[in-house]
């Protein structure tokens, strides 16, 4: 049996394509780490933890600039997450508190506390985000992914 010797040629040209492998596989996963989302807690993407549910006085409207919503305290003691987004064209609607309501500064589209719409054209209620109370009595809201909804509906109202 004869061993075949590798040509100096040859030997370069395999550790030119490995190095090129390498280089690709490399350039791969920063492009995969560039693309994905990168959000932690206290961050829009990310999870807002509130702290107590008692420091917010029913019938209070609390923005969180940061994760893009409202923290909801209604009349009843109930708590919602509302994202600031209208739903007609995506405006960031700011709560009016004279008249208690959401009003969407592009096109008027008006909405009740827990989002309802009073006033088109926006052609939904505002989104939600998933809003839980802990069992040490927390509030955190997970702003990952909104909640659409083709109504407004006591039950999406989360109680401690």
């Amino acid at each position: 049996m004869t061993e075949k010797k590798v040509s100096r040629k040859d030997f370069m040209n395999i550790i030119w394509g490995a190095a090129g492998a390498a280089a690709a596989a490399e350039l791969t996963l920063v492009g995969l780490r560039f693309l994905s989302p990168r959000s932690g807690e206290g961050e829009f993407g990310g999870t807002f933890n509130l702290g107590d549910f008692n420091q917010f006085p029913t019938g209070s409207v609390t923005p969180v600039e940061a994760g893009r919503f409202y923290l909801v305290r209604m009349e009843d003691g109930g708590f919602l997450a509302v994202y600031r987004r209208c739903t007609h064209l995506g405006c960031a609607v700011p709560f009016d508190q004279a008249s208690r309501q959401f009003v969407c500064p592009c096109h008027g589209s008006e909405f009740t506390m827990d989002g309802d719409v009073l006033n088109q054209p926006a052609p939904r209620p505002l989104d939600l985000f998933e809003l839980t109370i802990t069992d040490n009595g927390e509030i955190v809201v997970d702003t990952r992914n909104s909640i659409e909804r083709d109504e407004a509906s006591p039950a999406q109202i989360i109680y401690a």
